[in-house]
C-alpha cells in the first residue's frame, strides 16, 4: 500500500512537471518583443542592433517563425534528449551556462536553509518554553515584523551599512579578482567572505517562518498528556524538552523546509542581483533583458525541478519519520483485504 501511494505521488509530480514545462515554454514568449528585435544593455537601456532583414533571418534560423504548436513539440523533443538548447545571446549551450552558475546559487540556498533552520529552531524553542512571557511577546513581535520585510530590502540595508559603511564585507561578486591564493583554504575563505552578506540576507528573510512553526507546534506538544506523564515519571526537564517535546515538534518542519524552497530560491534571485552575485538569479536577469528564450527556459526548468525534488523528498521522508502515517497505510491495507 505504501509503495502504491508512493507511485501515486510520483504520477502527480509527473503531471505537475508537464504543466511546468508548458508554462516554461509559454511565459518567455508572452514578454513584449523578441530576441532579435532589440538588445538590452547592462543598465537596461534599449539599443537596436538588427535590421529587419537580419531579424527575419535569425527568426527563421532558430525556428521562431514556425507555428507555436510546432515550436512546443520541438521543445519537448529536445527535452526528451536532454538538450536545453543554445543561448541566443551567449552563443553557448544552455546546459553549460547553468552548470557554471548553479554551484553559486546552491551555495547560497544550502547555507541559508541550514542557518535559518538552526536559528528558527533555537528561537522558536525559546519562545515556546517561555510562552506568554515578555521574552516570548518581544521575540514574537520582532520576528513577525522582520519576516514581512522583502529579501532585497534586507540585502540593500546590509549592503549599505556592513559593506559600504563599515567595509566589513565586499560590495559585490563571488570572489576577489586577479588574486593569487596562497592555498586552497585561502580561496575558500575568500568565497565565504563574499557569500556572507547574501547568505545572511536569505537567512534573515526565511528564519521568521520556521520560528513561528516551531513555536506554535512545540507549544501544542507541551500541552499533551504524555508530557505530563513524562514529568510524573521524574524525567529531567532537559530530556523532556529535547527528547520528547522538540523531537515530536520537528516533524512538520520537514514539510515546511520543502515548501519554503520556492520562496528561498526567489529570494536568492533578488539577493544575487543586489550583490551582483554570479548565480542563476543574475543570469536570469540578463536573459530577461535580451529575451533569450532557451536560457530563460533552462533556468526556470532547473529551479522548478529543484523545488519539486525538494517537495518529493520531504513527502517521502515524512512518511519514514512519522510512524503514524505508516500505521494509517497499514490499517487501510488491512481494511481492503477484509473487504476483498
Amino acid at each position: 500500500m505504501y509503495v502504491k501511494k508512493t507511485w501515486q505521488r510520483v504520477i502527480e509530480y509527473a503531471l505537475t512537471f508537464l504543466v511546468i514545462i508548458t508554462l516554461n515554454f509559454s511565459l518567455p514568449r508572452l514578454m513584449p518583443g523578441d530576441p532579435f528585435l532589440h538588445l538590452s544593455g547592462e543598465a537596461g537601456e534599449i539599443v537596436e542592433v538588427y535590421t529587419e532583414e537580419q531579424r527575419r533571418y535569425f527568426m527563421e534560423y532558430y525556428g521562431l517563425d514556425r507555428p507555436m504548436w510546432e515550436q512546443y513539440w520541438n521543445y519537448l523533443g529536445d527535452l526528451a534528449r536532454g538538450d536545453l538548447g543554445l543561448s541566443y545571446y551567449y552563443k553557448e549551450p544552455v546546459s553549460a551556462l547553468i552548470v557554471r552558475r548553479l554551484p553559486w546559487t546552491l551555495l547560497l540556498v544550502s547555507c541559508a536553509t541550514l542557518l535559518s533552520v538552526i536559528f528558527g529552531i533555537l528561537l522558536g524553542s525559546f519562545s515556546a518554553w517561555r510562552r506568554d512571557g515578555w521574552q516570548d511577546r518581544a521575540l514574537y513581535l520582532f520576528m513577525v515584523v522582520f519576516g514581512e520585510i522583502p529579501a532585497f530590502l534586507i540585502g540593500l540595508v546590509l549592503l549599505v551599512f556592513l559593506a559600504a559603511g563599515l567595509e566589513l564585507f565586499p560590495l559585490a561578486g563571488s570572489m576577489s579578482h586577479f588574486v593569487q591564493y596562497a592555498s586552497f583554504w585561502e580561496k575558500i575563505k575568500d568565497i565565504l567572505h563574499h557569500a556572507a552578506l547574501p547568505v545572511l540576507t536569505l537567512t534573515l528573510a526565511r528564519t521568521g517562518g520556521i520560528y513561528l512553526l516551531v513555536r506554535n507546534t512545540l507549544g501544542t506538544v507541551l500541552t499533551r498528556d504524555y508530557m505530563c506523564t513524562a514529568r510524573a515519571k521524574g524525567l529531567k526537564e532537559l530530556r523532556i524538552r529535547y527528547r520528547h517535546a522538540l523531537r515530536n515538534a520537528l516533524l512538520p518542519l520537514v514539510t515546511r523546509i520543502a515548501l519554503q524552497m520556492g520562496a528561498l530560491i526567489g529570494g536568492a534571485v533578488l539577493a544575487e542581483n543586489v550583490f551582483a552575485y554570479p548565480g542563476l538569479g543574475r543570469l536570469m536577469r540578463d536573459a530577461v533583458f535580451v529575451r533569450d528564450y532557451p536560457l530563460l527556459q533552462g533556468i526556470f526548468l532547473t529551479l522548478a525541478v529543484g523545488v519539486m525534488g525538494a517537495n518529493l523528498c520531504a513527502d517521502l521522508l515524512y512518511r519514514r519519520l512519522d510512524p503514524r502515517v505508516r500505521t494509517v497505510d497499514v490499517k487501510e491495507n488491512n481494511t481492503r483485504k477484509e473487504h476483498a
